[in-house]
């Protein structure tokens, strides 16, 4: 892909700029991405937005190398008072990037707060927070609006699961759906396909739980065979499917849906719905907004099946049970 040329740097550094001191704009790179396409596309776009910033910011780049490099690296680049750290890579590298911005456990927005801003270059699979904004996954619209450098404070979800609390910044997930995107990682060489491919292989050994859940602190509630669950901060998971609808990261609020008695028919007769976002239409759908935290556990598994897997953002945390909260305006958004 050729670049393109652009006459929007000359006002880039307004917005972001804190400082009349030249900060650290850090770039954190997943070269495999998309089956290597990010590694590809981003070796073309690094020198020309290089060369722009540079002019008010040091610019510099980390290409990860595994698993929890692009956390590391992110949580450096805070702790050393870089400007804005922006995750190039999809979903994944998103989540892996939000959590350098908080230390272990940290419950409260006060906690993460300081001077670095979170930006984004979706250029992964799936890519589905920015989704919620309108973005194509095209690089090009993504380096105009780090250029403009407006920024706006957004919400960060977070869960505990196995003793350990883990950030996410679009959809956490619970049964059919998690394991489904455990899944789906398997298939990524083959784009938003291995989504549904995953949901198609989870199927096979999924069997539908009862669930008692707990939302806002209120009572306890017994869903009884219970699919999936989403919990959004963002509108879209798996490739596309506007599974919380409604949900806003500014609002300062998750939504939640709640899917029963699903079969894997269902699934195919319903996918479209799944990626419109108009399947709450259906039976057995259950959706809750406002929500500032969420419990949920296993009403019995006394048949010692394999638990109920969480994630968030893609990524398999562990299994139920889990609680998920809401960090209002935890972060400052490149947007």
């Amino acid at each position: 892909m050729a670049l393109r040329a652009s006459t929007a740097w000359a006002d880039a550094p307004r917005g972001l700029q804190l400082d009349s001191k030249k900060r650290e704009c850090v770039f954190v790179v997943n070269p495999k991405g998309a089956n290597g396409r990010t590694g590809r596309e981003w070796s073309n776009i690094f020198p020309k937005l290089s060369l722009e910033l540079s002019k008010h910011y040091n610019v510099s780049q980390v290409r990860t190398s595994g698993p929890f490099h692009a956390t590391e690296a992110t949580r450096k680049a805070v702790e050393d008072g870089a400007a804005a750290v922006i995750a190039v890579g999809g979903d994944g590298t998103l989540h892996e990037v939000v959590n350098g911005f908080f230390h272990d456990n940290c419950a409260s927005a006060d906690e993460s707060s300081h001077k670095t801003a979170l930006g984004l270059i979706p250029l992964g699979t799936g890519s589905d927070f920015a989704r919620t904004f309108g973005w194509s996954n095209d690089p090009y619209q993504a380096i105009h609006r780090i250029a403009r450098g407006d920024h706006r404070r957004i919400d960060t979800g977070y869960v505990s699961v196995g003793g350990n609390r883990h950030h996410f910044i679009n959809v956490g997930a619970l049964h059919l759906s998690a394991q489904a995107g455990y899944h789906a990682t398997k298939y990524k060489w083959l784009g938003n396909l291995s989504y549904v491919i995953g949901a198609l292989q989870a199927f096979m050994h999924h069997k539908n739980r009862d669930l008692d859940i707990r939302i806002n602190g209120e009572e306890w509630k017994r869903f009884s065979r219970v699919t999936s669950i989403a919990i959004g901060n963002g509108k879209y998971f798996g490739g596309g499917m506007k599974i919380t609808p409604t949900a806003d990261p500014y609002s300062g609020d998750l939504e939640v849906t709640i899917l029963q008695h699903f079969q894997w028919y269902h699934f195919v007769i319903h996918l479209f719905k799944l990626y419109k976002g108009t399947f709450l239409e259906l039976n057995n759908t259950w959706r809750f907004d406002k929500v500032k935290s969420i419990e949920i556990k296993e009403a019995d598994n006394e048949s010692g099946d394999d638990g109920v897997f969480v994630q968030a953002d893609g990524e398999h945390l562990g299994f139920l049970p889990a609680e998920f909260g809401i960090l209002p305006g935890s972060l400052d958004f490149l947007c």
